[in-house]
């Protein structure tokens, strides 16, 4: 893992959208019943709870983002994809809850002391999430692991989530229907830029994911 950060890093914005579009195409229904599923917790959430809404986020949608970057492994993998599957974030959910809330208040320290420090951290952290579910590491080491190698290529990274913030924004505004593909797109994009960028690395380490309810291969 550690040759990761030495050797050369070449990421390209252009194959990480294509590869997301192409996974997104191969289960379209699945992926936008989910984000759905995502944005009604959400929403839910804030309408229901109110005060309280900020407790959803911090406990429940990290373990739906994994769920849905564990459903991109699975299509990436040529596993079969059931429903069920984008629920297995849950498995991880001790983790990822943890490195969401630490990463997110590193962060917002950055935002307050200076802005740029927080939009620094804010895209450095960007794989921390996927380096806990991916490589198996705990919290902080993924986060640094995450710093480290997006911090190579920071500026390309940062146009990278411009971009999908963009193509969001225009999705809102295509009525909103157009944000139910662009989001899962999003989603899936991050996680092929990942795999891009760390796939080797992660097969060299025999790191497989093996969820609690499955099986040893």
């Amino acid at each position: 893992m550690e040759q990761m950060l030495h050797d050369p890093v070449d990421f390209s914005i252009d194959r990480a959208l294509k590869r997301g579009w192409e996974m997104f195409k191969s289960n379209p229904g699945l992926f936008i019943a989910f984000f759905i599923i995502m944005i009604a917790v959400a929403a839910g959430a804030t309408y229901f709870l109110e005060d309280f809404a900020s407790l959803v986020t911090i406990f429940v949608s990290p373990a739906l983002a994994a769920g849905f970057y564990l459903a991109a492994n699975r299509v990436s993998r040529e596993e079969p994809l059931e429903f069920r599957h984008f629920f297995d974030g849950f498995n991880f959910w001790f983790p990822v809850v943890v490195v969401s809330l630490v990463s997110g208040i590193l962060t917002v320290f950055g935002v307050i002391a200076l802005i740029i420090p927080g939009i620094y951290l804010g895209v450095a952290y960007s794989f921390s999430m996927l380096f806990v579910i991916f490589a198996g590491t705990e919290f902080w080491t993924s986060m640094e692991f995450s710093r480290k190698l997006i911090t190579r290529i920071w500026w390309r990274f940062f146009a990278f989530l411009i971009l999908l913030l963009v193509i969001n924004i225009v999705g809102i505004l295509c009525l909103g229907v157009g944000f139910l593909i662009s989001g899962p797109v999003s989603y899936l994009a991050v996680y092929a830029a990942f795999e891009d960028l760390t796939g080797p690395y992660l097969e060299e380490e025999e790191h497989k994911i093996t969820l609690p309810h499955e099986p040893e291969p």
